[in-house]
Order: C-alpha cells, then sequence, then structure tokens
C-alpha cells in the first residue's frame, strides 16, 4: 500500500448494539484502513453501548486523541415505533457538530434499516459495507485536509484526485 497513509491516525467508534451488524461494519472499516496503509499501532476502536452514544465517544476522542478522522459505526433497525428515525438523526447531527467544530472528519457508517436482513446486507451482505465505505470517506477527507493545508500544492479538482487515489 502506499505510505501516505501509515501515519495516520484513526479512530473508530463502535456501538455494541446490534453487535453483530456492528462488528461487520467495525472489521470492514478496519481491513480498509489496513489495507490502505494506516498502521495498526495508529487504528483504535472505542466501543459504546448505542448508536445514541456515539457523538460523545466522537468528541472526547476528537478533544483528547486528536486523530486526523473519526469513523462512527453502528446500526438502528425500525422496530414499532419510529424511535430508530429519531436516533439516527440525533447522531447524525450530533456527529456533524464534532466534525464542524473540530475540523476533524468524522464519517458516518451508521446503518437505518428497516430490517435485520437490510441491515446484514450493508454490513458486508449484498449491498456492501458501509464500516468499509466509511472508512474510505475517513480517508478521502484525510487526503483533502492535506491538501488544503498545503496552499501551493492544491490540484484543481480535489474531488477528482481524491476519487482516483482510492478507488
Amino acid at each position: 500500500p502506499p505510505p501516505r497513509y501509515r501515519t495516520a491516525r484513526v479512530v473508530l467508534v463502535a456501538s455494541r448494539f446490534n453487535g453483530g451488524v456492528t462488528e461487520a461494519l467495525v472489521e470492514g472499516a478496519s481491513t480498509t484502513l489496513l489495507r490502505h496503509g494506516v498502521a495498526r499501532a495508529n487504528l483504535q476502536t472505542l466501543w459504546v453501548p448505542g448508536a445514541f452514544e456515539l457523538p460523545a465517544a466522537a468528541a472526547s476522542a476528537a478533544r483528547t486523541l486528536r486523530p486526523h478522522a473519526i469513523v462512527a459505526l453502528g446500526c438502528l433497525i425500525k422496530g414499532q415505533t419510529p424511535q430508530y428515525a429519531a436516533i439516527g438523526h440525533a447522531v447524525a447531527e450530533g456527529l456533524v457538530q464534532i466534525s464542524v467544530s473540530t475540523g476533524i472528519p468524522v464519517t458516518f457508517g451508521v446503518i437505518l434499516a428497516e430490517s435485520a436482513a437490510q441491515a446484514r446486507g450493508r454490513a458486508g451482505g449484498p449491498m456492501g459495507n458501509r464500516g468499509s465505505d466509511a472508512a474510505v470517506a475517513a480517508l478521502a477527507m484525510i487526503d483533502l485536509l492535506r491538501q488544503l493545508r498545503r496552499p501551493a500544492h492544491r490540484p484543481r479538482s480535489i474531488v477528482h484526485s481524491q476519487k482516483r487515489n482510492l478507488l
């Protein structure tokens, strides 16, 4: 793998609730980050009880660990009430606030699914792995922020150069 991510520090914050699905998301994210050259020593996973706790863990990690990126992973499955949608919205909003206020990218690998089968399909099944997707997004943001910090080396199209490099 290219050495450009060797020094990148990435924190995964993962929910224990719906653990089988979330463990698959963590595996997908970890494998993707390691495959792209992130050193195992620079990859840390923090487990929280449920998706609702992801923003608090991400905020604490941003302040204390100062990683280059945070990948939030969890799974909310629709039950008999719309609670999962309300929690999903709160989690997404909380993670966005952390990213914007700290300048540390926080990517969204949280599945909101209609059923357990649909969730499994997005955690390494036929629909891919949202953990891996969120890890790729984190690497793209690491690249973008590195490029923005070096104004003399800014490419004309940062988005296109990132896409080429990661796919």
